[in-house]
């Protein structure tokens, strides 16, 4: 089952690599998303960094716990938990934003081209564009054809930036797509199927545009997906089935709840976040049952998936969030590593 969108995905680090300096600051001064860069006009002193900063990151350890059958270890008895105080300590921990998850790397350089460049790190996992002038592009083929590199770019293009800009953020989307796509069986089978509907994914990232999120993680309670946005606002969209409202109501109706409550409910037009009774309905919110509901929104899926969009209760956090936007004003401060 192709997985659709990362299990989680944040900013990182874009790393470019040109001889010459008024190049990469021109390139910097001139991409229009807010991007946090790391430039370097000597590629051996890039390679080496990049190394570095790959040997010490915890980036590929996923906020996912495997659970085995300890008599059998079978595959179909494996349980799967979504490691929420993981997730907790990565959107606190600046480190995220300093991983290098994809290079910008000039072809003609003196020292080394960009396709040595780009061989001597292949054993990385980051991605790379290559930024190439017209002539060159017979290489920057071959370099594709043979998976030195993830995209190429000429120089020359009128849309070049823009091209830049997109590759960039497609190349971090499948970064992080090529994390999760280990999980992506044991996920499909575990309450999360919807990781592999392409409805969903692309509600996920229509999602990030419209709002300015640029941080999410799959969330396990209740099933969803939790985001931040620049400023490290949270947001969790509570993503339920019908056969999950269908449980909503039944524990619900067992509860005593409100007549107005039950229908919609049963009607499907409310998803509810009861965050202050267990995930459940239950007496003690009799009298303000409303706040922890809102409309329905539909995704027409694989299967019909319910939604709504809550402001993540300040409680449920357990300390201040180092945002995005934190993490650009250190930069531009010179307080980042």
């Amino acid at each position: 089952m192709h997985i659709q969108f990362p299990l989680y995905q944040h900013q990182t680090l874009t790393v470019l690599i040109d001889d010459s300096q008024s190049f990469l600051d021109s390139i910097v001064f001139r991409l229009q998303s807010p991007l946090g860069t790391k430039v370097f006009h000597d590629p051996h002193a890039a390679i080496q960094w990049l190394r570095q900063a790959h040997s010490r990151s915890d980036n590929d350890e996923l906020p996912i716990h495997v659970g085995y059958d300890e008599h059998t270890l079978s595959f179909e008895r494996r349980t799967v938990a979504v490691d929420i105080d993981q997730i907790y300590r990565r959107v606190m921990n600046p480190e995220r934003f300093l991983f290098p998850s994809v290079l910008v790397i000039d072809y003609a350089m003196p020292e080394m081209d960009g396709v040595a460049f780009c061989q001597a790190l292949q054993d990385l996992p980051c991605k790379k564009i290559l930024f190439t002038g017209q002539a060159d592009e017979k290489i920057a083929i071959s370099a594709f054809n043979r998976g030195l590199i993830d995209r190429y770019i000429k120089k020359n293009d009128p849309d070049a930036l823009e091209h830049l800009e997109n590759g960039i953020r497609d190349l971090r989307k499948a970064y992080f797509t090529d994390l999760s796509r280990t999980l992506k069986d044991l996920l499909a089978r575990h309450s999360y199927a919807f990781l592999s509907d392409p409805v969903i994914g692309e509600l996920v990232q229509q999602l990030c545009i419209r709002y300015g999120f640029v941080e999410y993680y799959l969330f396990p309670n209740p099933t969803g997906i939790l985001f931040f946005d620049i400023d490290g606002k949270a947001t969790l969209m509570v993503l339920e089935t019908g056969d999950g409202l269908q449980s909503q109501f039944e524990a619900a109706q067992d509860n005593g709840a409100p007549f107005e409550l039950l229908t919609a409910l049963r009607d499907l037009r409310l998803v509810p976040f009861f965050f202050d009774s267990g995930g459940m309905y239950a007496e003690t919110i009799a009298h303000d049952w409303m706040s922890y509901c809102l409309p329905a929104q539909v995704a027409h899926a694989n299967q019909h998936y319910y939604w709504a969009l809550f402001d993540l209760p300040p409680r449920f956090l357990p300390g201040l969030i180092y945002s995005y936007a934190d993490f650009l004003r250190d930069q531009t401060n010179g307080m980042t590593a």
